[in-house]
């Protein structure tokens, strides 16, 4: 079995339709803001753990123990992604803010909580893009 990105990118695609369908919600349409703002966070928490994954596969491709990858929490595999030059250190600091997000959003259901996530969302989606790329590109070496 190869390796790819396309599940992250397909989660990546499905945030970004919730964004936008959010962006077109009529003012006054609760039902529908919070529909397309659950889905919004929803996608970014699970675009985010695909990530982890995929980013756990490639530090086991640098020749580390697998076991050791294994036991790593999500934090520290952030780190040695940025050792091994799949994120810089600037995108290091912004992947540990998403983390401690998705944590937050994970024990805090709140309107004004999820309304703060809403906006850290474009840049989140960016950085899954540039993401994607250097690891397929690891991925596909690998092959």
């Amino acid at each position: 079995m190869s390796l790819n990105v396309d599940h992250l990118l397909r989660t990546a695609d499905t945030l970004e339709q919730a964004i936008l369908k959010l962006a077109e919600v009529k003012p006054g349409d609760e039902v529908l803001y919070d529909l397309f703002r659950n889905a919004a966070i929803k996608s970014f928490e699970l675009s985010l753990e695909t990530t982890g994954k995929l980013l756990r596969k490639a530090l086991k491709l640098y020749g580390g123990s697998p076991r050791a990858v294994d036991q790593l929490v999500f934090n520290d595999v952030l780190r040695h992604a940025g050792k091994h030059g799949l994120l810089d250190v600037a995108g290091v600091e912004r992947w540990l803010a998403y983390r401690a997000n998705r944590n937050t959003t994970a024990h805090d259901y709140g309107a004004g909580f999820a309304d703060e996530t809403l906006k850290i969302l474009p840049s989140y989606l960016a950085d899954v893009r540039a993401l994607a790329a250097p690891l397929q590109e690891l991925f596909n070496a690998q092959s």
